[in-house]
């Protein structure tokens, strides 16, 4: 078994194709910015984010033509520099709600949501330092 990539339902996809985009600076596949469907990726490692856009999945799943409420994802995202990463999408229009601070001995991180109030950790492994 492999994971294949973590998906995320929105509403907004043009917005939050931006933000994973534009902001976070991942990697889209096929340049979709008006969806129904876009897989982004980070510059290493093998994990991918994609977006579809949520009207299309309630077409086989109706439940999810409800509105959806609450916190029903936490994206994570581990990045080298935590403070130069937080400064960057900041100055590209993010929002921290947290952070960078640390989390444990061996981890910083920053939080902040996608246009769609998907949770975003962003982490800065300490023991890869070295």
């Amino acid at each position: 078994m492999e994971l294949a990539q973590v998906r995320l339902l929105v509403s907004d996809f043009t917005a939050c194709y931006r933000f994973y985009a534009d902001v976070l600076g991942l990697k889209p596949q096929s340049g979709a910015t008006g969806g129904p469907y876009e897989k982004f990726s980070p510059h290493t490692g093998s994990a991918g984010i994609a977006l579809q856009d949520r009207s299309m999945m309630a077409e086989v799943l109706a439940e999810l033509g409800d509105t959806a409420t609450g916190h029903r994802s936490l994206v994570v995202l581990r990045v080298d520099d935590l403070d130069a990463y937080c400064a960057g999408i900041t100055a590209r229009g993010a929002a921290l709600l947290h952070g960078p601070a640390p989390m444990t001995d061996r981890m910083r991180v920053a939080h902040l949501k996608d246009p769609e109030g998907n949770l975003v950790e962003l982490q800065e492994w300490l023991l890869l330092r070295g």
